[in-house]
């Protein structure tokens, strides 16, 4: 099993395989709901509406009759979509930028260092929520408002990294041999700082998923009739004494998938021992 990437690794950890199990079962879920689903997320039966748990309805149903294990996992799929593309995008310019300031220095570096600290010291929910209110709801506008929310996280990691990592042996070895700074930071650096920002990134991942129900929650997020937990949250608000399973579950889902992501992510920090590296690295 020692072969394995570390990913699959962390799934030996009692913690890690629990987490990583859910983790596995939400992904699906969301993948194959059209097929594991008798109903579409919109389909609506006012006659059934308000219903509690039945054989045919097993979660019940919302305040139109539909069926809310349906939207549940729909709404998996646009919450888990938006938030790891989102996440993506900050970790790629993230590493971009990092490295380019690290690598390089002088005035690029100091200017991408007050700008990211300047993003750094505003809650990303204030930044997502001004950009969202610039771009318009929807779910493009989340995703690009969580995208850059995180940005300056991932910078200022990778940049971390870089300085740390460019005065290694190995760095001088490659450009005593000719090597470019395109090809020493794309073949020697990047890989070598990837790891600490891959488990930045999952961990991200699940306070990207809180951002997106939040959002969500306040009309800015996916909007209707395609679900998403939040928007599904902020719907059984008003009802939750007539119907609390309208919030109840999508706020479960919420919470349960943010508690696996987080101890996936202590798992695979365990597996990668990325606290003593950035020990020694200190």
């Amino acid at each position: 099993m020692s072969a394995w990437p570390a990913p699959m690794r962390a799934l030996r950890w009692p913690v890690g395989g629990i987490a990583g199990a859910w983790l596995i079962l939400i992904v699906a879920a969301a993948l194959f709901a059209p097929v594991l689903s008798p109903y579409a997320y919109d389909a609506q039966a006012l006659k059934e509406a308000y219903g509690s748990a039945s054989a045919a309805h097993w979660l019940g149903t919302d305040e139109f009759g539909r069926d809310l294990l349906t939207r549940l996992m729909y709404g998996a799929r646009t919450s888990l979509s938006v938030s790891a593309t989102a996440i993506s995008l900050s970790v790629a310019c993230g590493m971009v930028l990092g490295a380019a300031a690290a690598w390089f220095g002088g005035r690029f570096d100091r200017a991408v260092t007050v700008v990211v600290d300047l993003t750094w010291s505003f809650p990303e929910i204030l930044i997502a929520l001004i950009l969202v209110a610039i771009i318009g709801p929807g779910t493009t506008g989340t995703m690009i408002a969580i995208a850059v929310a995180y940005l300056a996280q991932f910078t200022r990691l990778t940049r971390a990294q870089i300085m740390t990592l460019k005065g290694e042996t190995f760095v001088e070895a490659a450009r005593s041999l000719g090597a470019g700074n395109t090809y020493i930071l794309l073949r020697h650096l990047l890989p070598n700082a990837f790891a600490p920002v891959l488990v930045a990134a999952m961990l991200a991942t699940g306070d990207a998923i809180i951002l997106e129900a939040t959002l969500g929650f306040f009309g800015l997020g996916a909007q209707p009739p395609v679900p998403s937990w939040g928007g599904m949250m902020s719907a059984g608000s008003a009802l939750v004494f007539k119907a609390p399973w309208i919030i109840i579950f999508p706020g479960l889902a919420v919470a349960a998938t943010v508690l696996a992501i987080n101890l996936y992510g202590d798992a695979l920090i365990a597996e990668l021992d990325i606290r003593s590296k950035l020990r020694g690295a200190g």
